[in-house]
């Protein structure tokens, strides 16, 4: 019987590191042609729109569906189903919000870990929800940050960023009063806004002393982050899927615009299994939209520590739990 596994339930039973190397499997994994990964499914209505995405690794043995809407006015909500490739058995309901910002900021995590940077490493991020401070919780698991500077609209947002991620990662968070004056000059960016606009927020000009730069917060075709010099000065652009090029506005873009020929393009499984190589030098840019295997990597793994422990809410006592599966994205 399916058991169902809560926020609470999953709060702090990853870390960081952790999720990296289940990533770094899955990606193997899908290279090795183990694994089917759908794009996403995606239903706009009058006052909301729902996603729908899935995966199976047959490796691993599992397969998963993530499905997550939103209302205009009270944000997304996301559920995360688990199934048994052996017999097709429905394992576990999961609260999707957690494993969402774990495995977005995890998949930067893994390409980070492939992108060594010699001298200080400086930070640049964009954005204060959940997802900015998972791209700077994934960077600071991989390098020895030397400082970082967070810009976000909202002035109390970034200076709040800032007073906690210097107390919990131990180096100096700096809140700053543009998109420039936080990532010019800094060896990796995390880009990870909320802003939805067809005019792309970062600047390839700004980006000279960039290393490697995350972009995680667009994954709407309609929408850019990064705009198309950021890819023309690429000496490689990796992509955690390639449904990528269709789903995220702003590699249409560069397609588009010839900023981004076949030649330029690589996989994260790709990186991982050494079949495609990063230059030594050059600009990185890593565009992240997310897929059904990050999700089904770490989901499994929840389940595999915490499935089987006693007076865990199942399927068919939804109406008495005290776990709920769904939960909003502050």
């Amino acid at each position: 019987m399916a058991v169902m596994l809560g926020f609470e339930a999953l709060r702090g039973a990853l870390s960081m590191r952790e999720a990296i190397d289940l990533l770094e499997r899955a990606f193997a994994h899908e290279t090795s042609s183990a694994t089917v990964v759908s794009p996403k499914f995606v239903t706009d209505f009058d006052t909301g729109a729902m996603r729908i995405l899935f995966a199976a690794d047959h490796q691993a043995g599992y397969a998963a569906m993530k499905a997550y809407h939103s209302i205009k006015g009270m944000g997304a909500r996301y559920v995360v189903s688990l199934y048994s490739l052996k017999d097709g058995e429905l394992l576990a309901l999961l609260d999707g919000q957690l494993i969402t910002d774990l495995r977005t900021g995890a998949c930067s995590g893994v390409i980070a870990r492939k992108v060594p940077i010699d001298g200080p490493v400086t930070v640049g991020v964009i954005g204060s929800g959940n997802q900015a401070h998972k791209q700077l919780e994934c960077l600071a698991a991989v390098y020895k940050l030397d400082s970082v500077a967070v810009y976000s609209p909202t002035a109390a947002h970034r200076e709040h960023f800032a007073h906690a991620m210097s107390q919990q990662l131990g180096v100096t968070v700096t809140a700053v009063d543009s998109i420039e004056a936080a990532v010019r000059g800094k060896t990796v960016v995390a880009s990870a806004s909320s802003a939805r606009t067809t005019a792309p927020i970062l600047r390839g000009e700004w980006l000279a002393a960039c290393r490697l730069l995350c972009a995680v917060g667009n994954t709407r075709r309609q929408y850019a982050e990064a705009d198309i010099q950021c890819f023309r000065n690429a000496s490689l652009v990796v992509m955690d899927t390639l449904h990528a090029l269709e789903e995220a506005g702003e590699l249409r873009q560069a397609v588009e615009a010839g900023a981004l020929p076949e030649d330029k393009r690589a996989t994260l499984g790709q990186i991982v299994t050494g079949a495609a190589q990063l230059p030594e030098k050059g600009l990185i840019v890593f565009k992240s939209v997310g897929s059904a295997l990050q999700d089904l990597a770490l989901a499994a793994r929840y389940y595999e520590l915490l499935g089987t422990q006693p007076g865990l809410p199942k399927a068919d006592d939804v109406g008495r739990s005290r776990e709920p599966v769904w939960s909003a994205t502050h």
